[in-house]
């Protein structure tokens, strides 16, 4: 087995890189993003895990789902887990990937030994009014007539409106963007509001018996910054604040992002902190 394969499984894409004996990492990209989203961290996260990153359904090479319920989206992740008989996996969600990931947790805490959640906001009061072309591209009556016509420039444009710090957009991610429909995207959305109105992620974190490491940029567009603080009423959590990041740290800031992971996993092992070599 090589220690780069892609698959299908459970309808998803699946993407392997590092060795198979190594211990296993899993990424969940967040809303219409793919597993293109983590190929900045990559090479330094697979150089010591088993890497998995999955396509969710609807989203970059998977066929669309018949239901993106946060719960049903976790249930498939699941079941590919179970697939490649892994347990105890150390799981990290990106934005609503972080919904996914806690539901996972809920739903399996036999799957998942340490969960980190990177730009995930915690609450709906947590969010905050988009930047204008997002606004433009995720709402009628000028949201389907614009995403039907999106240029790769205006995809990398979404892209960059979200970071703080100038990104450079893996083609691969936006490619895959593409993919998702204006409809499949809107019910995403919504699934997640859902599911974090029902409960609030810290709530959620409180009643699971796991190590969590959080990763929030200071300067996150999307979600209240200062919103990071309300995961300090979890057991268990550690709290780290990116000055001057934005909602992407994997592109805004990947060495830093690699290394708080990487120390994060080894921790939670408890083996002795792993650094990214230079």
């Amino acid at each position: 087995m090589s220690e780069h394969d892609v698959e299908q499984s459970q309808a998803m894409h699946v993407v392997h890189d590092g060795p198979r004996q190594a211990p296993p990492l899993l990424l969940i990209h967040g809303s219409g993003f793919s597993g293109g989203s983590w190929s900045p961290v990559v090479p330094a996260l697979a150089g010591y895990h088993h890497v998995i990153r999955v396509d969710l359904p609807g989203c970059g090479q998977s066929p669309p789902g018949l239901s993106y319920d946060v719960s049903v989206q976790a249930g498939r992740v699941a079941a590919l887990l179970d697939d490649l008989g892994l347990r105890r996996v150390a799981t990290v969600g990106h934005s609503s990937g972080g919904y996914v990931a806690t539901a996972l947790a809920e739903q399996r805490p036999d799957l998942v030994g340490s969960l980190a959640l990177i730009s995930t906001g915690p609450s709906p009061d947590a969010f905050l009014r988009q930047p204008v072309l997002l606004r433009a591209l995720l709402a009628p009556p000028l949201g389907p007539l614009l995403w039907l016509t999106r240029s790769n420039a205006m995809i990398r444009r979404g892209i960059s409106v979200t970071c703080a710090r100038p990104v450079e957009v893996p083609d691969d991610l936006v490619a895959d963007l593409r993919s998702i429909t204006y409809r499949a995207m809107r019910t995403v959305l919504r699934r997640n509001t859902a599911y974090i109105a029902e409960r609030s992620v810290p709530e959620r974190l409180a009643a699971l018996d796991v190590p969590v490491l959080v990763i929030f940029g200071t300067a996150d567009p999307r979600w209240e910054p200062s919103s990071a603080q309300q995961y300090d009423t979890v057991p268990n959590a550690r709290v780290e604040l990116l000055p001057g990041v934005g909602h992407i740290p994997m592109l805004e800031a990947p060495e830093m992002t690699s290394e708080l992971l990487l120390g994060f996993t080894a921790t939670a092992a408890d083996t002795l902190p792993v650094i990214p070599q230079a």
